[in-house]
């Protein structure tokens, strides 16, 4: 039966989202009711193990299809956002699906790692909240609509070699030459399939291939291979199947039965969409699936520079040990962007603000940094810290004294309070903010010279000193910076106005800081696009992506939970690392930086 959301379409989203192409067709989609007339409910010609649709119909059904061979990755990200959007804002659902079709490369850990990944973005998938699709619930299906093929002369069992195939094709300026065994009768290709369903025929002896057009200006419609075989074990089927469908068949008959409404994908695949169409029109017409179809669109794939998003690539730099394993905060994974500091809202403004399109164009990296800084600033706690630490001297404060200093947890946001830190006699500051030969217009600790003091400079949150010396080791390292208080200045006070200042900086006090292990990290590669032309992507690794450094942080992050952001005063902001940082350990993750410094 079909249900009043079929005849009764939602009304379209009020929703600010950006306008795009396809947000353009999926709405006029649900306007004219274009999948309405759907038997929904289930396939006339078909048995699966899963339950593809529900007896009432949604306006809109997307899908979300990663093949579980590695860990989703911010180009990943856009697909998420993009379809799960959609499906949201019209009034529909998402199916997360696994096109687990190629079993030498997948694995459980990949698909709890995907699943993970879609989680934290915060999106809910399939109809009832969280339901799972997978490609291998479908192979019985898949098989069904293979014999249909045959059945109708439209697929025969090529037994050429790999070699005889890939020269017969032919090539954009030369038409493919049949194969010596697509003239074989429907009987003879039944025949020899239930051979390679069976095992009886060695991997790689025989392919089956849809009869098409081998002289098609399109090569993919050249006879293009629907099945092989494969010994391999399946996570999920086990040795059930010994023949595995190619995945541009597999793909469109899971849309198919899941009645997916708009099958979007990337613009590589938009030489596919011609056998899309044409395997969904036979099946159509057999009564295998539901009518209409589905549709695919295409759209352009996400090209961030200093990124390599090839799952090959990524999985050498893994293998190789280039970098710490999938969640390294230097990779463009989910997991890895994730340790780094990244928000599922930074990743959700930085897909809104790149747009959809069909232009094949490159997103510089500082547009996801920027997207991370937007996101943090009216959210993060403040902190102050010390990377790089000279010790202070205030000669003339008392030693064992301690005066109390107030600063907000974040100025953004009164609700969350204040945060206090002691000033004493010794302080730790940052090395570079003490120059003994200060540069044209450095206005931060300088010790007198010429017989003048110093610029004046305000601690944030304290006192304004004034440097009246230093002290260095053998090697001619500064050691100590010695300065002098102004006890009226303190930050706050009735007089601290007195006082005009252009330098502020950071501080910690050395009696109650705390010490904690900072990771800098960098962008991975030192090139904008670092596998262009075919060259070489490891050439291209940026030496200085990972700097550890020992830090003093102030006293309030001792409670600072894993992966918990702050803004580092001065410095940018950082994460506690969700592995490695512990009340007895604190680890600090750079996510990025107050500003864009990349190449200054």
């Amino acid at each position: 039966m079909q249900s009043a959301a079929a005849n009764n379409p939602p009304s379209l989203p009020a929703t600010h989202a950006a306008s795009h192409f396809l947000r353009t067709i999926v709405q006029n989609d649900v306007q004219q009711a274009s999948y309405a007339a759907r038997r929904w409910g289930g396939q006339p010609g078909l048995a699966t193990t899963h339950a593809a649709a529900p007896l009432d119909a949604q306006p809109v059904r997307m899908r979300f299809p990663p093949e579980p061979n590695g860990y989703l990755h911010i180009g990943h990200a856009k697909s998420i956002c993009l379809n799960f959007g959609l499906a949201r804002d019209f009034g529909g659902v998402c199916h997360l699906r696994f096109d687990d079709t190629n079993p030498e490369k997948e694995s459980i850990e990949f698909e709890r790692g995907i699943i993970d990944a879609v989680d934290w973005l915060g999106f809910n998938y399939g109809v009832n909240k969280n339901a799972l699709y997978y490609a291998s619930d479908y192979f019985d299906a898949m098989h069904a609509c293979a014999v249909h093929l045959i059945e109708q002369g439209l697929a025969y069992v090529d037994e050429q070699t790999p070699d005889q195939m890939r020269i017969n094709r032919g090539d954009f300026g030369k038409a493919g030459t049949d194969s010596p065994f697509r003239t074989r009768t429907v009987a003879q290709n039944l025949a020899r399939f239930a051979q390679m369903r069976a095992g009886e025929l060695a991997d790689g002896a025989a392919v089956l291939r849809a009869k098409i057009d081998m002289g098609s200006p399109n090569i993919n419609l050249r006879d293009p291979a629907i099945y092989r075989i494969r010994r391999a074990h399946h996570h999920r089927t086990g040795d059930a199947w010994c023949i595995y469908p190619m995945y541009t068949f597999a793909h469109p008959i899971e849309d198919a039965l899941e009645n997916i409404t708009h099958s979007i994908c990337t613009l590589e695949f938009e030489d596919q969409r011609a056998f899309y169409d044409w395997l969904l029109g036979h099946l159509s017409a057999g009564g295998l699936i539901n009518a209409p179809p589905p549709r695919q669109y295409e759209f352009a794939r996400l090209n961030l520079t200093y990124v390599v998003t090839s799952k090959r690539k990524l999985a050498q730099l893994v293998n190789d040990k280039h970098v710490h394993g999938w969640d390294d905060p230097r990779m463009p994974t989910l997991v890895g962007l994730r340790r780094r500091g990244y928000t599922p809202e930074a990743l959700k403004l930085f897909c809104e603000r790149i747009g959809v399109t069909k232009d094949y164009s490159w997103i510089d990296y500082s547009t996801l940094e920027g997207a991370l800084r937007d996101t943090l600033d009216p959210t993060a706690a403040r902190a102050m810290a010390v990377l790089n630490p000279v010790k202070l001297v205030i000669t003339n404060f008392e030693a064992g004294a301690f005066e109390d200093c107030i600063a907000p947890v974040n100025p953004h946001d009164e609700s969350q309070g204040k945060r206090r830190f002691q000033f004493g006699r010794e302080l730790w500051i940052e090395a570079d903010d003490f120059q003994i030969t200060p540069e044209k217009g450095f206005f931060r600790l300088t010790p007198p010279a010429n017989g003048a003091l110093g610029p004046r400079v305000r601690l944030k949150y304290g006192f304004v000193v004034e440097c009246t010396g230093f002290q260095q080791d053998a090697t001619g390292k500064v050691t100590h910076v010695h300065a002098t208080y102004f006890h009226d200045s303190k930050s706050g006070s009735a007089t601290s106005g007195n006082y005009k200042v252009k330098g502020v900086i950071g501080w910690v006090a050395a009696h109650d800081a705390l010490q904690a292990q900072v990771r800098l990290y960098d962008r991975l590669f030192n090139e904008e696009q670092p596998d262009a032309g075919g060259k070489d992507f490891l050439s291209a690794l940026n030496a200085n992506s990972l700097n550890t450094v020992q830090a003093y942080v102030e006293p309030s992050l001792a409670s600072a939970s894993a992966g918990e952001a702050f803004q580092f005063e001065r410095l940018g902001y950082f994460v506690a690392d969700r592995i490695d940082s512990t009340a007895g350990k604190l680890v600090f993750n750079r996510a990025v930086g107050l500003k864009d410094g990349w190449g200054k």
